[in-house]
């Protein structure tokens, strides 16, 4: 499979667009902040990675989530020259949680809004008269599922062009949760550090435009080629990853692209910072690259950005496009002793690495087991 990816569109804490999302993650900046959405009292852990851009006063509104959709395929349909028109091109949504903040407001403070509003399909008919929408709500890995459907639509002849994304907003319910197992909160996102204490959540959306090889592109632009995604599904726990199908979903990557984990210049993990979740990531990497474990730097925007959920696998296919185009790779911020299993290894430490990028791995990883991991090649 090779799929040219001729746009893209981002919105996160640290930038409003795919362009000064890089520009702050090379800068090694950071988005966490004082929690603006809801009542701090309420909880141990008072941080996260907002987008501001609530009202003046910080009080909470519905559909957030869907405006920050509306503004990462915008920014991707433009970069694409498709402008606002997509009335003849599929729009797949990959996110944890939709509308869920907006059920919430509903529920405890009476916000207005019509049902019908819940789904991102209707926001997307109006704004862009899309008339085939899919909304896939399946965890951290959404968007990179996502991702494998638009390649399947192009691939199988169904679609000429495709627009893929991923959006989540930090909603009430998911905080509280965090909140309740990790009662001792993180004062900061570490990934791969032996003083890591968990995940911080973000709110974030990012979108690509996808198009068949053999379809002309409307502006010539071309930012990489996607080569594979490959996934597993294996549901042995609720939350728990297991090292087993997480390694098998990077094996299954390369097997359908058609690659080696020798030809990877880049790693982008999922990093969320929890104990658990990085040591089968790392370990699961270790298995399957074994004696070239040591060859692809290797990096993480978590950090940074916080766990933005649905579209954390598309930020980072975003961040290692741009890599790609720029030569310049992000740091991986708060390392500061990483864990056993990653000594050795090319971390991205400091500072951002100056370094070519042919071929990169792209990590997601969900809860029941949603493991999902992209290939990407260079323009």
């Amino acid at each position: 499979m090779r799929l040219p990816i001729i746009g893209v569109g981002a919105v996160a804490s640290v930038g409003r667009d795919a362009d000064e999302v890089f520009a702050s993650l090379c800068a090694g900046r950071s988005g966490l902040g004082p929690m603006r959405g809801f009542d701090g009292e309420r909880y141990n852990g008072r941080q996260l990675f907002e987008i501001d851009n609530r009202a003046e006063d910080g009080a909470d509104r519905p559909l957030r989530a869907t405006e920050f959709l509306l503004d990462a395929v915008a920014q991707a349909a433009a970069d694409a020259g498709l402008g606002d028109d997509l009335s003849g091109v599929p729009v797949l949504v990959g996110t944890g949680l939709r509308e869920l903040r907006s059920a919430e407001l509903w529920w405890r403070d009476g916000a207005d809004f019509d049902a019908d509003r819940l789904h991102f399909g209707t926001a997307l008919r109006e704004r862009f008269g899309t008339a085939d929408t899919l909304t896939v709500s399946n965890a951290c890995s959404a968007s990179l599922y996502t991702l494998a459907m638009g390649a399947d639509l192009l691939t199988l002849g169904d679609a000429d062009v495709v627009v893929v994304a991923g959006v989540d907003s930090i909603t009430e319910s998911m905080h509280g949760l965090a909140d309740r197992v990790q009662p001792d909160p993180p004062t900061a996102l570490r990934t791969l550090d032996v003083h890591r204490k968990g995940t911080i959540l973000g709110d974030g959306a990012a979108a690509v435009v996808l198009r068949r090889e053999d379809v002309t592109s409307p502006t010539g632009r071309l930012w990489g080629v996607l080569r594979s995604v490959g996934m597993t599904c294996d549901a042995k726990h609720p939350t728990a990853p297991d090292q087993e199908q997480v390694a098998e979903s990077m094996r299954q990557a390369h097997r359908l692209a058609g690659t080696q984990p020798s030809d990877v210049d880049l790693v982008l993990l999922h990093g969320t910072g929890t104990p658990l979740n990085d040591l089968v990531e790392i370990t699961a990497y270790g298995e399957v690259f074994g004696a070239e474990a040591g060859n692809p730097v290797i990096t993480g925007i978590k950090p940074m950005t916080g766990h933005t959920s649905g579209s954390a696998g598309l930020l980072s296919l975003i961040v290692t496009l741009q890599a790609m185009a720029t030569g310049k790779v992000p740091p991986l911020v708060n390392l500061d002793e990483p864990i056993e299993q990653a000594e050795g290894l090319r971390l991205v430490r400091g500072q951002e690495a100056k370094h070519e990028v042919g071929l990169a791995q792209v990590h997601g990883f969900g809860f029941g087991g949603v493991n999902a991991v992209a290939i990407v090649e260079g323009a």
